[in-house]
């Protein structure tokens, strides 16, 4: 496979698992704001309204193939990428008041199109 076809799989697989999040919300009770919203610093996939909770969704994928679990990739580095672009989020939308917290959800996606899905609430 070559670099370019990868990158094109991984971002189909992304959006799948993006797609596949947001259902996984909608039918929990979120109520989805945005998605794929984009700043200087880059991308959060989803933000949801959970009850009180403005919530900063990052969503990672994965086919059957890989060996660790998708929602063990948001480490520090990204966790501090995700903090940086939600508080340029709320500046921009001049939200001040309001309780926020950050999820994870990971996708597994099985040979037999079977869904694992692990949302992790307040992951951060």
């Amino acid at each position: 496979m070559t670099t370019k076809t990868k990158k094109d799989h991984r971002k189909i697989l992304g959006e799948k698992g993006e797609k596949i999040a947001e259902k996984f919300l909608k039918k929990n009770g979120f109520k989805i704001i945005e998605k794929n919203y984009k700043n200087k610093y880059g991308e959060i996939d989803i933000i949801a309204m959970d009850g009180d909770y403005l919530v900063f969704v990052e969503v990672k994928t994965k086919s059957c193939a890989d060996f660790s679990e998708p929602e063990t990739w948001v480490d520090f580095k990204k966790q501090n990428q995700l903090i940086k672009l939600a508080n340029f989020y709320l500046s921009e939308k001049d939200i001040t008041d309001v309780n926020c917290r950050f999820d994870v959800i990971g996708i597994t996606l099985g040979k037999d199109n079977k869904e694992k899905i692990v949302h992790i609430e307040n992951a951060f």
